[in-house]
């Protein structure tokens, strides 16, 4: 491995700087890691909602992948929002000649509720980049689509992670289970074993960005070559921080803060 890590994120924008590619790449630095970008789609987004969205030309997406891989080092590579199937097929292409880690954030809809990717690109999502991730990291909304079961409780959680490895071909799943009550409890399997992550949960409305967050994390230390259980254990105490020392910024859902974890943070 190159004596500097890096990673690279392929997602959406958030001009409001807490989810997406923003806040992919804050945390990247957070976590002393070189953070790199390609752009699928401008995104007119805040902490209300999605207002408008810009899709990049798949030619230029492309030629973004090209740029930075014919030029950098890449140790692990993190999607986001991929809003349709022409961009899929084109990033499928440059992971499938890849051999470093992909960490799949399935990116369906927004916390505010809007829809983000079109009914085909779910479906090219499930049968052509699923097999091609390291680890996949669905909410449970998004594991309820991709597996087609209803998740009610921590059991359904296990069971989504299960299926998700064994019918889509994922190498591990981490199901995250912020939608339930209680304790934020995550399950990751491996193809192996099953792991449990537990946190407190904190009562805050401003989770914005939580999923981007949490993913890039693990993508920073996966880049740094920790085991993925290990990488997945330090990304959720990452996250937990974040939220547990959130913003009160905008009018809706407020983000979480990507410096939380030093000793310097800003606290309100």
């Amino acid at each position: 491995m190159d004596s500097i890590p890096c990673a690279l994120t392929i997602a959406g924008t958030d001009p409001s700087g807490g989810a997406g590619i923003q806040a992919d790449l804050k945390t990247f630095q957070e976590l002393t890691v070189y953070g790199m970008s390609v752009i699928t789609s401008v995104v007119a987004q805040n902490t209300t909602g999605v207002q408008n969205v810009h899709h990049l030309p798949v030619t230029m997406i492309n030629e973004q992948l090209n740029s930075v891989i014919s030029d950098m080092p890449v140790h692990s590579i993190k999607t986001g929002m991929i809003a349709n199937k022409d961009m899929m097929q084109v990033i499928a292409e440059h992971l499938s000649k890849s051999v470093v880690n992909y960490v799949m954030d399935p990116v369906m809809v927004a916390t505010s509720g809007d829809p983000l990717i079109s009914e085909d690109a779910r479906s090219f999502l499930k049968q052509q980049l699923l097999p091609l991730a390291t680890v996949v990291t669905p909410n449970i909304p998004e594991a309820q689509y991709i597996t087609g079961q209803s998740i009610d409780n921590t059991s359904d959680l296990q069971e989504a992670a299960f299926e998700i490895v064994k019918s889509f071909g994922a190498r591990a799943a981490l199901v995250k289970g912020g939608h339930l009550q209680g304790k934020a409890v995550d399950y990751l399997y491996d193809g192996n074993k099953l792991y449990t992550f537990e946190a407190e949960r904190f009562q805050t409305k401003n989770t914005h960005g939580t999923g981007c967050t949490y993913s890039a994390a693990i993508t920073a230390h996966l880049s740094k070559g920790l085991p993925l259980y290990e990488a997945v254990k330090q990304a959720k105490q990452y996250v937990t921080a974040a939220i547990q020392y959130s913003f009160s910024l905008g009018a809706g859902n407020g983000p979480t803060n990507h410096w939380a974890v030093r000793k310097e943070r800003v606290e309100q």
